[in-house]
């Protein structure tokens, strides 16, 4: 019997992203060591952000996904958060959930940008 040709437009999502990713994947032992580097550099992360105002990406997900940008040759930001966009793959290794909006491109940028200005302001002092 054939299927339907039906598109699913469903309000809902129930995918569990852990799920979906094999117990064998490369990315999970790369993700677990990539966790603990990024957990012993939370106070220095700390240091950067200021404790008021708006949220900011977390700068562990900015630098999983750069992670993935070297691992599988995305030439650009912009191509990147296409990915993120729609990469199941590529959402759990960064952390984010399948409903989460993907980032503009140009947060890399502002990133680097606030980086390389704290670690210029520590070299002074």
């Amino acid at each position: 019997m054939r299927g339907q040709d039906s598109r699913s437009g469903s309000l809902f999502s129930y995918v569990d992203l852990e799920q979906r990713v094999r117990s064998d994947h490369p990315l999970r032992t790369i993700r677990t060591l990539v966790n603990e580097a990024l957990a012993a550099l939370d106070g220095r992360f700390g240091e950067i952000y200021s404790e008021i105002g708006r949220p900011s990406i977390p700068p562990e997900q900015l630098l999983r996904a750069m992670l993935l940008q070297a691992f599988y040759s995305v030439r650009s930001e912009r191509q990147l958060m296409e990915r993120l966009d729609f990469d199941l793959l590529f959402r759990w290794f960064v952390g984010l959930g399948i409903d989460d909006a993907v980032w503009d491109a140009s947060t890399f940028s502002a990133a680097w940008r606030r980086h390389s200005f704290a670690r210029s302001w520590r070299s002074r002092g």
